[in-house]
């Protein structure tokens, strides 16, 4: 059974730092894609970073300031969030992707983060 366990969440002023983790199991970590995205109220889940074998990816509005990373002997992905903004404020949820595939097949729970201005 895969799990995805996301923590770091909370809640932060504008221009400050978080960092999310996000533990796996029941996957073969090494190889899957994993990543983030994340939910605002009343908006679509949108793409915030990934990291495969090949390097990270981020989207636009995270660009320069998040930082994504994994630890394999951990089977452990973590985002570095810095600079935040109120508009960062959602639920993040970690994912995870097959080899060779470009959708999502495990979910993490999710967690929120939350920026005041």
């Amino acid at each position: 059974q895969v799990q995805l366990i996301e923590s770091g969440g909370g809640l932060v002023q504008a221009g400050g730092s978080l960092r999310l983790s996000c533990a796996a199991s029941g996957l073969t970590f090494s190889v899957y894609g994993t990543g983030w995205f994340r939910q605002a109220p009343g908006k679509e889940r949108e793409f915030v970073a990934l990291i495969t074998r090949g390097g990270g990816s981020y989207g636009d509005s995270v660009k320069g300031r998040f930082t994504i990373s994994r630890d394999n002997a951990k089977n452990t992905v973590y985002l570095h969030m810095n600079s935040l903004i109120p508009e960062d404020t959602a639920v993040y949820y970690c994912a995870a992707q097959p080899p060779g595939s470009a959708k999502v097949s495990y979910w993490g729970q999710g967690t929120q983060v939350t920026v005041s201005s």
